[in-house]
């Protein structure tokens, strides 16, 4: 499995100072109304998370006898930079995880995972030649009952090189301007080709399906989640992020709900990361902000709240972790 790798100390300092680091913004207020209570139904509404995280099966890493497909998608997009210009078009990739049984004539809801730093869209899936273990992971749930059939999509932020992810100060920046190509290309481009609930790819098909949409990361990938949550919640309700924070600034966590017109209920956040983790003591430090705010309800579970944390006695900043951490919320999403 090919994982993000912290190469050098200059590196680490230098994400620890990024990790650290807040933005400003202003507070945002609780208006929920009655109408808001109301939601799309959804079988994880009050299904409670535990409270400790559970570890992968063993016999989950080696193949299932119900195995799901993995397919290429290619589309196309614009340089992320200059992405509102649109003078320079890339053709990008994405990994689609289908589950065993994948009909057209059902559909499924749609997790989008991205990779964190040193890393692309083949990081956690792998591809249809050579599946990482994950992909088994996800099989074997599935086939146990414990995750609902869906698709996984394992997109990328790297922009005009493989390399980009590997430049800390311009995933910064990808990660940032990502929401652009995920609501205009990738997001049309998956829902366009495989079974889900959008009823089309238009905006309103996409925004009225965003009860079935999750999106999130690991690390750098987790900063993605972050700013997925800023740019995109009329398009996700759910999101993931783990051992990457965006800021310690409840404020400006806050003001995100508040300019998005959204109210407390109609969105949730399951974060994860682990107490021997380089980014634990920011990314902690994030959520309890959160907690401080109004918009931000603590609770394990969907009816009572919209935020809810676990962590990993010793966990450390790997991809052993990342993906027990996407399990955890995996086994949650859309079960009963």
């Amino acid at each position: 499995m090919k994982f993000a790798k912290i190469k050098k100390t200059a590196v680490i300092l230098m994400a620890l100072t990024f990790l650290f680091t807040g933005c400003s913004g202003q507070k945002a207020g609780n208006d929920s109304t009655e109408d808001s209570t109301e939601r799309a139904e959804s079988s994880s509404a009050d299904h409670q998370f535990p409270s400790e995280l559970a570890e992968i099966p063993d016999e989950y890493m080696g193949e299932a006898d119900q195995q799901g497909q993995l397919k290429d998608l290619y589309y196309d997009t614009y340089e992320s930079k200059t992405y509102d210009q649109k003078t320079t078009k890339l053709r990008k990739h994405a990994v689609v995880y289908l589950p065993y049984g994948y009909s057209e004539d059902q559909q499924y809801n749609v997790f989008y995972l991205m990779h964190g730093g040193w890393s692309n869209e083949n990081t956690y899936l792998g591809t249809p030649d050579h599946p990482e273990d994950f992909k088994n992971v996800l099989d074997h749930a599935i086939e146990d009952g414990k995750m609902q059939p869906m698709i996984v999509v394992c997109p990328t932020y790297n922009n005009e090189s493989e390399d980009d992810s590997s430049d800390y100060s311009l995933a910064l920046e990808l990660t940032q301007n990502y929401h652009n190509e995920l609501i205009n290309d990738l997001i049309p481009a998956v829902e366009g080709t495989y079974s889900t609930y959008a009823k089309d790819t238009s905006e309103e098909g996409l925004r009225d399906s965003r009860d079935h949409r999750v999106f999130c990361g690991f690390s750098m990938g987790s900063v993605a989640t972050w700013r997925t949550f800023e740019y995109c919640l009329d398009y996700f309700r759910y999101f993931m992020p783990s051992s990457g924070s965006l800021t310690t600034d409840g404020d400006y966590m806050a003001s995100i709900v508040e300019r998005s017109g959204h109210d407390w209920n109609d969105f949730f956040i399951f974060a994860a990361s682990g107490t021997d983790d380089f980014a634990y003591s920011s990314f902690k430090q994030q959520i309890n902000a959160m907690r401080e705010e109004d918009v931000f309800h603590y609770a394990d579970n969907e009816t009572e709240g919209n935020l809810y944390f676990l962590e990993q006695e010793g966990g450390t900043h790997n991809g052993r972790y990342a993906e027990q951490y996407f399990y955890n919320g995996l086994c949650w999403i859309w079960n009963e």
